[in-house]
Order: C-alpha cells, then structure tokens, then sequence
C-alpha cells in the first residue's frame, strides 16, 4: 500500500510517501481501506515532535479516517467487513490501509459520504464536547466563537446555532467571516482590523459574552476573558496560533467567570458513553441537515503536504481532507 511518511521530524515538506507492507488486523482489531482522511492541527504538531502523542519513526500522521472494514481479527464481533466506518486514530491514517483497535471505529450510514465523514468527527465531537458537557450552553445565551473558520471553529459556530445561542465569530479576515455567516454566525468581529474589546462590549451592551470558545490562543484569550459576563466560561480548545496565552488569575475572581479545559481525546478515553451519545448525535444533526460541515478542498495522498500547508498558513475554510480513491 501507499503511505505518507515521516521518517524524520521536520516540516510538511519533510514528509515522503512510500510503498509499505499492507497492515494485518491483530487479535482485536480491523483493518480499514481508507477513503479520506481528514487534516487536523494535531497532525502539523505531530510531525515536527511538537504534540504530546510521540510515536516511534516512521509513522504516518493523521488521526481520523472514514472507509470500509476490509479484514477484522479474532474476538472482534461489534462489526463485520464490509462495514463502513469511521476511525478515530491518533496517527497512521495518511494511508490507504489501517489497523486500529475495534474500539475506536464508529459505524456510519450510506447516506454520509466519506469525505463528509473523514472530516467530521474530530472537529465537531471536539467542539460538541467543549460547549455540551464543559461550558452547558445554554439557549440565549451569547457564545464568542474565535478562529471562528477554521474547523473547530466552524464547527462552533454551527453547534452553538443549534443549541439557540448567538453567535458572535471573530475571524482575522473579511472572507473568513463570511464563511462563518454562511454557517449562521449573528455578529461579525474582523480582530485584525476592529478593537475586540470595544466591539464584544458594543454588541453585548456591556453585558459581556457568556461562553468563549478559544482554538488560537495568543493575546486575544485574555481580551475575551475582560469581556466575558458575570458566570462566563472561557474554554481553552488549543492554541493555534503558537502562542500559550498568560492570564492574570484576578480577572476569574473579578468576573466570576471560569475557565475550562478542554480535552476531547481524553474525554473519549474516560467516558466512552457520553462520547459515544455526542457522536451519534453529530451524524444525526448531518443527516437532518441540522450541521452542514464544510470541506473546503480535497487533496490525493501524494499532496499531503500541500494540505497540510494549508492548514499550517492559516488558509483553511472548515476542513481539509485528503483522500486516496
């Protein structure tokens, strides 16, 4: 089979693909002919040995596929080849084979096409954990989305839509911010132009925003905590933008605010049940056309490292994902 590689950590353009031997599924496991996979942040980390996963070389990146079960091993009975499913994964997915622990493979229908499905779990089931079971948004309640096109972000802009909150996006361009219009964005805030503070406090009527939703980091996660409501929750998704914000804890007492964690890969780990609920209500809200993900370029195998670029430069629209039919 086909592979991309990285043999030693570097940048995307460090990356090789190569002809490996096709993967054999151990007691436990399955075997998946992958379709698409998608193209996560993580993955720009794990390359350059900057994510706390550190496989051993070489290794291929990637931590989420969509295709169909080819081969399962002994004492997996919970699906069948033939299956078609997704597979959260960590790594090994720039592949056109991969074997994986059953139990990290979730069933999906015909009606989701793998493209659709290789690029949902990871950013939806990320920004459905973080405003369902760590910030309980609330209908009515305002919501600040920031990177707010990026794929976890656009995924909260449209999570936090169908709960009934509003939705303020704050994006580092015009043509960013209308993607997150699209998607059903109320208010608009250009942070590369526009003053944050004064426009939250503009368009919240000096009441504040009651959830922040944070996947850059850098200087505008302690301007959106100043500008948070008496019980906001500020959660830290991750840090984009290579910078690991300080802030001074005198702000929570102030606000009576908190901010909160969020861990989606742990969260699956430990509690498998409200992971497994979160993402059969995920496809659900696809199929209902509740969710309308946005996959805003294909790329084959041979181009990983283009669309990994693309993501590295801060180019992306919704998701990146890169296929191998």
């Amino acid at each position: 089979m086909k592979a991309v590689l990285c043999k030693a950590l570097g940048p995307p353009e460090s990356l090789v693909v190569e002809t490996v031997p096709d993967p054999q599924a151990g007691p436990g496991q399955v075997v998946i002919d992958v379709a698409a996979c998608g193209v996560n942040f993580p993955d720009t980390l794990i390359i350059e040995g900057k994510y706390q996963a550190r496989p051993d070389l070489p290794f291929s990146p990637g931590g989420e596929v969509a295709g169909t079960i080819s081969a399962v091993g002994d004492g997996v009975d919970q699906v069948a080849v033939g299956d078609r499913v997704i597979a959260i994964c960590g790594w090994g997915g720039y592949a056109e084979k991969l074997a994986v622990d059953a139990r990290q493979v979730i069933p999906i229908p015909d009606a989701l096409d793998d493209v659709t499905a290789a690029g949902l779990i990871l950013a939806y089931g990320t920004s459905w954990h973080a405003l369902k079971q760590r910030a309980q948004l609330k209908a009515g309640e305002t919501l600040l989305v920031l990177g707010a096109a990026g794929g976890v972000g656009l995924a909260a802009v449209e999570l936090g839509k169908v709960v009934g909150a509003r939705v303020i996006a704050a994006a580092s361009t015009d043509e960013k911010l209308a993607v997150a219009r699209e998607h059903g964005a109320d208010e608009l805030i250009n942070y590369s132009r526009d003053d944050l503070k004064e426009s939250l406090k503009s368009l919240t009527d000096g009441k504040g925003v009651d959830v922040v939703y944070d996947p850059v980091g850098g200087d505008f996660f302690e301007t959106a905590v100043r500008s948070m409501a008496w019980n906001g929750r500020a959660l830290v998704v991750g840090f984009a933008s290579g910078e690991i914000p300080r802030l001074p804890v005198n702000l929570l007492l102030l606000k009576g605010c908190s901010v909160v964690g969020v861990f989606w890969g742990t969260f699956m780990q430990r509690e498998p049940r409200a992971a497994a609920d979160n993402h059969r209500e995920l496809i659900e809200m696809v199929l209902d056309g509740r969710l309308k993900p946005l996959v805003s370029e294909t790329f084959p195998l041979q181009r990983a490292a283009e669309a990994m670029r693309v993501l590295t430069d801060r180019k992306v629209r919704g998701k990146v994902v890169i296929t191998t039919l």
